[in-house]
């Protein structure tokens, strides 16, 4: 059975940084595609980052050069690094075994001053 645990979040000021981690159990990240979407209150989930098997790594244009998507395969762990926070970058983000229904509980990061 998959499980993805989620942590980091919170409120952060705009400009600020947080880091999102997803932890895996019952698969192996490194042969899976894995993304980070997000839900802001009334608009629809979007995709944020995804990272393939083989390392490759994509970004939507709203955080292109702000966020980082990682993983690390010894710990089974996926990172969403988010430099210089934005207002807009309000949501709750998810972690995704890609293309499956597999998600994480989600968490809440809020930019606002």
């Amino acid at each position: 059975q998959v499980q993805l645990v989620q942590s980091g979040g919170g409120l952060v000021q705009p400009g600020g940084a947080l880091r999102l981690s997803c932890a895996a159990s019952g698969i192996i990240l490194n042969i899976n595609g894995m993304g980070w979407y997000r839900q802001a209150p009334g608009k629809q989930r979007e995709l944020v980052a995804r990272i393939s098997s083989l390392g490759n790594t994509d970004y939507a244009n709203s955080v292109l050069g702000r966020f980082t998507i990682s993983r690390d395969n010894a710990k089974n762990t996926v990172y969403l690094q988010m430099n210089n926070l934005k207002p807009e970058d309000t949501a709750v983000y998810y972690c995704n075994v890609l293309y499956t229904d597999n998600w994480g509980q989600g968490t809440q990061v809020t930019v606002s001053s």
